[in-house]
């Protein structure tokens, strides 16, 4: 008995759990779309927590270096950074690993430059350049409508923002344009059959469209059926479109493919022409 019960001892000493979230992230374990070779080095720079998800964001630190080549190394970033010279969604970050996503404005007051977060085609994040107007508001997808204490009504969108009071004919699934400085929404689009949307996950990531109809799947995922500018159509679930204003008009400017998705025999068409 004596022995069995040093041996169980023994055993429970060897046993060591993680202490706390994950600290590091391997390179091959990145995802695809930050476009990081595999030679370079062991490591990624693991996105801190934040209002976007590990998946779907990119870390500062890849912008301000791989992106906008303001730094050659991850020290010359961390000097930029702290430096407070970058704002993202009007407020200093000095976090080089801060998760940056979809739909979020970074302005540099010192080179006058401003850029919004979007998606192209082939699902990689896109530095879109945008004016100092447009740098003043941003879209978020209305992720919860709930009643917090005191029967406050209260919403909660794509990028962590909790906004309260907001307009009761706002629901689950619309968008609102949010003014950066007072964090207060100026307008706001319906997820309705017409207006124009993009797409932000899955097989059809950064495609603009219109919705031509919604199959309703008790149970299960909605069906969003949507159409672009050159009559192509593709289906995907409710949870991935993203509406972008009301009407055909989008209320932000779009990078250069406006969502137009080409196959490879196009591109391969255009590169031939271009080379000519």
């Amino acid at each position: 008995k004596k022995n069995s019960s040093c041996s169980f001892v023994a055993l429970t000493r060897q046993v060591k759990m993680a202490r706390g979230p994950r600290k590091h992230m391997k390179r091959i374990a990145a995802p695809k779309h930050w476009m990081l070779d595999k030679l370079t080095g062991i490591f990624a720079p693991r996105p801190s927590a934040g209002p976007h998800k590990l998946r779907e964001c990119i870390p500062m630190l890849l912008l301000v270096r791989n992106r906008l080549k303001y730094a050659l190394t991850y020290a010359e970033a961390k000097v930029v950074m702290n430096s407070r010279a970058i704002k993202v969604d009007g407020k200093i970050k000095t976090d080089v690993t801060y998760p940056c996503g979809f739909m979020d404005v970074i302005s540099i007051e010192k080179t006058d430059e401003n850029f919004r977060l979007l998606h192209d085609t082939k699902g990689r994040f896109v530095m879109h350049r945008i004016t100092s107007q447009e740098a003043a508001y941003k879209l978020c997808r209305v992720k919860t409508l709930a009643m917090g204490a005191g029967t406050i009504p209260y919403i909660v969108t794509h990028d962590g923002r909790t906004i309260r009071f907001p307009d009761p004919l706002i629901k689950v699934h619309d968008t609102v344009k949010v003014e950066l400085a007072t964090n207060k929404v100026i307008e706001f689009a319906k997820f309705e059959v017409g207006n124009v949307c993009a797409i932000t996950a899955g097989h059809n990531i950064g495609r603009v469209g219109t919705i031509i109809h919604t199959e309703k799947h008790a149970g299960g995922h909605n069906i969003v059926h949507l159409k672009d500018k050159t009559g192509a159509t593709w289906a995907t679930r409710q949870g991935n479109v993203f509406v972008l204003g009301s009407g055909k008009n989008p209320a932000i400017s779009l990078p250069r493919a406006k969502g137009i998705k080409h196959s490879i025999i196009e591109e391969a068409a255009r590169r031939a022409q271009k080379a000519k």
